[in-house]
């Protein structure tokens, strides 16, 4: 039986590049999205063509309401999800300083990229749990997809930084609370990746590159985060729950 991934955030972007990955993999895949099916077709046809079963799950995971629907059905769809993988997340809507930004900008930020995602893990691992429970046998995991923003300072997009801090938190606090059930959780962290949000800084970060950031000088792909997420869920990685896994070109590494 092939196993399922929900991805939150897996039209495009990050997410994309690893539900890409997993249906390779041999997953059916559950993608979240918060754009009607039709604009979403062309991504989730391709992920078919790769020989995946696809099911879409619209909705915002900063509702509680459309987390509630987007699990029910993904589970009425596959009937069990083996791997959660929280993708979904946005930068604020206007970049401003922390002396200058609005309680609007934080909440809706916040919303998405931290509440959302720890509501949306404590209610499918409660039912990973109980499916453990009830069948020993059966295989789950758990993946953050947080930021080197997490511990990276960009005072012009505090917000997004202190959501994937505590994103960071949140990924110890469940690998903790799942390792009853031998249920791993880890922390996938994205450097510079090319995507739609990053689109609208592209020069800078092109002349960040040029200037010698990251020790591997070019761009990040969604594809070089999907090889991440798919080498976790082979079993490269069985000893090792609520670790952090850099996907940054050695941009982190503290040098002279």
């Amino acid at each position: 039986m092939k196993k399922t991934a929900l991805i939150t955030g897996g039209s495009r972007g990050i997410g994309f590049g690893i539900a890409k990955a997993l249906a390779k993999e041999g997953y059916n895949l559950a993608i979240n999205g918060v754009r009607d099916e039709a604009g979403a077709a062309d991504a989730l046809n391709e992920l078919r063509e790769l020989g995946a079963e696809v099911a879409y799950c619209q909705g915002s995971i900063a509702s509680a309401a459309d987390r509630e629907a987007i699990i029910e059905k993904a589970y009425s769809v596959f009937g069990q999800i083996h791997l959660l993988v929280n993708n979904a997340g946005i930068a604020p809507r206007v970049r401003l300083d922390i002396l200058e930004t609005t309680v609007e900008n934080y909440q809706e930020v916040m919303t998405t990229n931290l509440e959302g995602p720890f509501f949306f893990t404590q209610a499918i691992g409660k039912r990973m749990a109980h499916a453990k429970e009830n069948n020993h046998a059966f295989e789950a995991m758990i993946i953050f997809v947080t930021s080197i923003s997490a511990t990276v300072a960009s005072i012009n997009r505090g917000e997004y930084c202190i959501s994937k801090a505590g994103l960071a938190m949140t990924n110890l606090l469940f690998a903790v609370r799942m390792a009853e059930y031998n249920i791993p959780v880890y922390e996938i962290r994205p450097g510079i990746i090319s995507t739609d949000m990053t689109s609208k800084v592209q020069e800078k970060y092109d002349n960040l590159f040029e200037s010698g950031i990251a020790l591997q000088p070019r761009w990040g792909t969604p594809e070089d985060v999907g090889k991440a997420v798919a080498s976790l869920t082979r079993g490269d990685f069985p000893y090792s729950t609520g670790q952090v896994i850099g996907v940054d070109g050695g941009m982190l590494i503290d040098r002279l």
